[in-house]
């Protein structure tokens, strides 16, 4: 199975999203400052994931929320209701 994840940084409440097959493995890397674009931000903690059975379909899902702002809002009033 793949994933994708939603990060959300305690530092500063920025979120990232990825996909791995191994998302707490992932987590461990971003809070570890192994990840270049997560570095400066952490720690993280793991606010949502999404179940994939390819890794194709994971990876589509990633860049649909990272460059559709309409479907990164929808995603984000299910994950912070609040907001």
């Amino acid at each position: 199975m793949f994933f994708v994840y939603v990060l959300k940084s305690l530092k500063d409440g920025t979120t990232y999203i990825g996909f791995s097959e191994e998302v707490n493995k992932r987590l461990k890397e971003h809070n570890e400052g192994r990840t270049k674009s997560t570095k400066g931000k952490m720690p993280y903690e793991l606010v949502y994931t999404e179940e994939y059975a390819t890794k194709t379909e994971a990876r589509i899902r990633e860049l649909r929320l990272k460059n559709n702002s309409w479907e990164k809002a929808q995603l984000y009033k299910k994950i912070f209701p609040n907001k």
